[in-house]
């Protein structure tokens, strides 16, 4: 017994020991990343300071950059390509107080986000990676998605800027909806045939990026749940769990227009979790049908009087029309 238990507590000094490392290796990253940054911006200012005292303008395809990633490079090594130069400019003039940049982001994060004009925009994607600990490939993905615009548009201007300053602050289930949600990264060409099964399945083989699009808190738990009622069985595509809001989110996916009788169905599965599946801690279910098509008149019609969390979205198999989206963005922002 003796024995075990100094095996159990070696053991435990090797995991605890592994924690301090990794502890440590971690603030030494970030270290070293907020210097990194912190340089780059020095050096930005160093380019900006010199263009105020002279006349020239060191935009992209100006002879002063041109130059300037020719001489550095020559001296000091890697690091100083024309575009990288340009971008520490750049990053100097969009962040001019370091104090607000955040050390949990990389140089190669900030250089994904100085590629937006739009503040209100940069701002979101900013404090979204910060709060979904996104990749720098997961932010190119959600950037080319047009995810703030997708979102700005179901929310007025004041709500817009409050989510360009903090985030997407999840408090209730519209917070978790998207419409149109985008599913480019199934590779399915647009006009291509394609069954409900094979969109479910295509989903769940890329079950990452799909809850990198349904956003923050999901958690998957059973495709193809079961439900049987009057001997009758019924089967919810997808479902999933969302930690944030303590509930279940179900998904029914249709690869034509939505009609009354899908969100009737979407209502009765709501009703059975809520009875059967909630814990005394759940909160009510989410129902989305995500579905090709829908006409705005008849599924205002159909959802009238449920007072069930029940959502129609459309999905898109390709990414929208980007310069589109920001300008009816704008449209919110000047109302």
């Amino acid at each position: 017994m003796k024995k075990l238990t100094a095996k159990t507590q070696y053991i435990s000094l090797i995991n605890e020991i592994g924690l301090v490392l990794e502890q440590g290796r971690k603030q030494v990253y970030q270290s070293v990343n907020i210097i990194l940054i912190k340089t780059y911006a020095e050096i930005g200012k160093r380019i900006v300071e010199y263009e105020q005292k002279g006349k020239e303008k060191a935009d992209y395809g100006s002879a002063l950059l041109d130059t300037l990633s020719k001489d550095l490079k020559q001296r000091y090594g890697k690091g100083f390509s024309k575009s990288n130069v340009y971008l520490m400019r750049l990053f100097y003039l969009k962040y001019p107080k370091f104090q607000t940049v955040s050390g949990k982001l990389s140089w190669s994060h900030y250089s994904e986000l100085l590629s937006i004009q739009e503040d209100v925009a940069r701002h979101f994607y900013e404090n979204q990676s910060i709060n979904e600990n996104w990749s720098v490939r997961e932010l190119k993905r959600q950037i080319n998605s047009s995810l703030f615009e997708r979102i700005a548009l179901s929310k007025d201007k004041q709500k817009v800027l409050e989510t360009s300053r903090k985030g997407l602050l999840i408090n209730n289930a519209q917070d978790i909806v998207k419409d149109p949600y985008i599913l480019e990264f199934l590779n399915i060409p647009e006009h291509q045939n394609y069954s409900e099964k094979e969109l479910e399945e295509n989903i769940i083989d890329n079950l990452q990026m799909f809850l990198l699009e349904l956003g923050k808190g999901f958690t998957f738990v059973k495709r193809q749940f079961r439900i049987t009622l009057d001997n009758i069985n019924y089967y919810v595509d997808l479902v999933f769990y969302h930690r944030i809001l303590k509930c279940f989110v179900l998904i029914d996916l249709k690869i034509g227009k939505v009609n009354h009788t899908d969100i009737g169905q979407m209502n009765m599965y709501l009703n059975y979790f809520k009875e059967e599946e909630n814990s005394s801690e759940d909160s009510s279910p989410i129902g989305i049908i995500l579905s090709a098509e829908k006409n705005a008149l008849l599924v205002k019609y159909a959802l009238g009087g449920i007072s069930n969390n029940l959502f129609v979205s459309k999905y898109q198999l390709y990414l929208p029309n980007k310069k589109e989206l920001e300008n009816k963005m704008k449209e919110v922002l000047e109302r």
